[in-house]
């Protein structure tokens, strides 16, 4: 128990030193953009003395390393200031938004994880077959296509065509839990659709590697059936590498659904970024990537902790 605290601890150690130099790429990029921040807000219109008054107050007269220190201390504490566009709290302003992302991520794992697992061992299971080389096929479709291509084909065929389904995910305070999985599927099965193929491959492929071991080829001369060797004896002994592929897709989920969002009109945290970048707000942009940044970490802190629990032979390296 002692060596998994310690290398917690240790992946811990490294998540938070690479945070901080994200946190200090996604500052400084900022502060490389052309143009400047307070003559963007104000307009062309603005007099200088508005333009310096703004910048006063801002902190932009003050040199880039004290107002990154200000802008880190804040972070730390939950405070990146105030929106340049609105005058609202960023932090509030991005509280909603992320609640929002969070449940169409976790609309689409709890979709994507167990159907990409179960159709991972049968085409295992059924390698070499029809079948699998139709899963093939589908799956490798569903990685080379971009988000918003698969976005605009299920509009087309789910929502402008049939009708089935909304074309905006649009929310309100007032709908139901059922009316909200209904307005929100066609965002959910878009990211479903990506992340399941690189799953569903992974656990393919983990569990074809082992059916060559020796202790698989012992249960099968038992004369074992062939979905209880994969399932019994091949599945527990695939699961490191399959956490680690849920894991990093589950990370994607959540950081990668910009494009998803802003096909929909989602109203997520990406959504939000894009409308920030477009306003030049920028205290939102610095608040939203470092969000993302932190977000991928932890789950990636999550799939080296999960594999290691999952392979006793990875605590002991050497």
């Amino acid at each position: 128990m002692g060596d998994i605290l310690q290398l917690v601890a240790r992946r811990l150690g490294l998540g938070l030193i690479t945070l901080l130099v994200v946190s200090i790429l996604i500052f400084f990029a900022v502060e490389l953009l052309p143009g400047d921040i307070a003559q963007a807000v104000l307009g062309q219109g603005a007099t200088p003395e508005t333009v310096a008054a703004l910048r006063e107050k801002l902190g932009l007269d003050q040199p880039a390393i004290l107002r990154y220190l200000h802008w880190l201390a804040g972070a730390l504490t939950g405070d990146f200031g105030v929106s340049l566009v609105s005058g609202e709290r960023v932090s509030t302003a991005i509280s909603d938004r992320f609640i929002n992302t969070l449940f169409l991520a976790t609309y689409a794992a709890v979709i994507a994880v167990p159907v990409s697992i179960i159709l991972g061992v049968i085409v295992a299971l059924l390698r070499n077959t029809l079948f699998d080389r139709v899963a093939n096929v589908a799956t490798l479709t569903s990685i080379s296509s971009p988000e918003f291509f698969l976005g605009y084909i299920l509009i087309l065929y789910l929502a402008v065509k049939t009708n089935y389904f909304p074309a905006i995910a649009s929310l309100n305070a007032d709908m139901t839990f059922a009316e909200l999985l209904h307005r929100t599927f066609l965002p959910a099965l878009t990211l479903v659709l990506v992340v399941t193929a690189h799953m569903m491959r992974m656990t393919r492929a983990a569990i074809i590697n082992l059916l060559a071991s020796p202790y698989i080829e012992m249960a099968r001369l038992k004369g074992v059936p062939p979905w209880k060797v994969i399932v019994k004896h091949a599945l527990p002994n695939a699961w490191a590498p399959i956490i680690n592929v849920v894991a990093l897709n589950l990370a994607y989920l959540i950081t990668g659904v910009v494009l998803v969002e802003v096909v929909f009109v989602y109203p997520g945290i990406g959504q939000l970024l894009v409308d920030a970048v477009a306003k030049r707000d920028f205290p939102i942009v610095q608040a939203c990537c470092l969000i993302f940044a932190a977000t991928f970490i932890l789950l990636n802190l999550a799939a080296d902790v999960g594999a290691i629990l999952t392979n006793p032979r990875l605590r002991h390296p050497k």
